[in-house]
């Protein structure tokens, strides 16, 4: 059973022609698309739009997993004193 509609297949197929004129923009800014994956992404949506047989968008979820938990915060000034400490020592040492 095939994924994608008659619809969605000239829709897409219409933006990249666009895309390829130099034609084709970006809904919210206007500006010029270039990238030939977002030309697809602009012709499935005018296709989902228009009621045409396209796959529901994938969520972009992340993975409980892969989030980190927040690092336990030092203090700053102990380093602060330690390579003060480092300093003066080395300095005895020279003399």
């Amino acid at each position: 059973m095939a994924r994608y509609g008659e619809k969605a297949q000239s829709k897409v197929k219409k933006a990249m022609h666009e895309r390829k004129a130099g034609t084709l923009k970006s809904g919210r800014s206007g500006k010029k698309v270039k990238s030939r994956k977002q030309a697809i992404a602009i012709g499935l949506s005018e296709a989902r739009k228009a009621g045409g047989k396209v796959p529901k968008k994938s969520s972009s979820k992340k993975k409980a997993s892969s989030k980190r938990k927040p690092a336990a915060k030092k203090k700053a000034s102990s380093k602060r004193k330690s390579s003060a400490k480092s300093k003066s020592s080395s300095a005895k040492k020279k003399s």
